[in-house]
């Protein structure tokens, strides 16, 4: 655990410094639109095998640029996150979990002012707000068929990339894609318990659209 708060830690110190070497210039600002898909599994150990499901992604973002490449990303999102599991002989398991997510993240692009390549990287918190099980299993004794969550809480680390067109007139429009890097668990990692890890994965493709607000001069 003290380990993986020490990777969140460098993660945030990381977009605050990058936010200190701003220049004082008129920023260019942003608000946005993400709409997109997750392909979500669940890393557990020990391993349960899952099967591939595609859930909903999207949300609002705000965006801040005030030097040459570099900016900041705050965003705020609703994410369908969970796992499928199936039998051979065609009985089912999946969990859904809804999450409000807060990621921060340093925007950094190369290309000219139409044409924009870009990653974004930082840190991400996420709090459940509600499960639904659905299960086809006859009397099942799995520990995650028969268990709720336990911890509603939740971070990870984001990287992702995208290509941005920019317009003079309507906004900007992208395509990114991101993988979402899980470190906390959804169960109790004790000794004593079931699973020693339990963490949110997923990969996120999505289309945005941004409108300025203010632009850079």
């Amino acid at each position: 655990m003290l380990q993986k708060n020490r990777i969140l830690l460098i993660a945030s110190v990381f977009i605050l410094y990058t936010h200190s070497l701003y220049a004082k210039k008129q920023p260019e600002v942003s608000l946005g639109l993400i709409q997109g898909v997750v392909y979500p599994t669940m890393s557990f150990q020990p391993e349960v095998v899952q099967q591939a499901s595609f859930q909903y992604h999207g949300g609002i973002a705000l965006r801040y640029i005030a030097e040459k490449n570099v900016g900041i990303q705050a965003e705020l999102s609703y994410s369908q996150r969970g796992w499928t599991e199936s039998s051979s002989s065609g009985e089912s398991f999946s969990k859904q979990i809804d999450y409000i997510e807060l990621p921060l993240l340093t925007h950094i692009y190369i290309g000219r002012e139409k044409t924009r390549f870009f990653i974004q990287l930082g840190p991400k918190i996420r709090y459940a707000i509600q499960e639904k099980n659905t299960n086809t299993y006859t009397n099942s004794t799995e520990h995650q068929h028969i268990t709720p969550i336990e911890n509603s809480f939740d971070y990870s680390l984001l990287g992702g990339i995208g290509l941005e067109i920019r317009t003079k007139k309507i906004g900007y429009f992208q395509l990114e894609t991101r993988y979402d890097f899980g470190i906390g668990d959804v169960y109790s990692n004790r000794k004593a318990d079931h699973f020693s890890r339990s963490s949110n994965q997923g990969i996120i493709a999505s289309i945005n659209y941004f409108f300025p607000i203010f632009k850079n001069k």
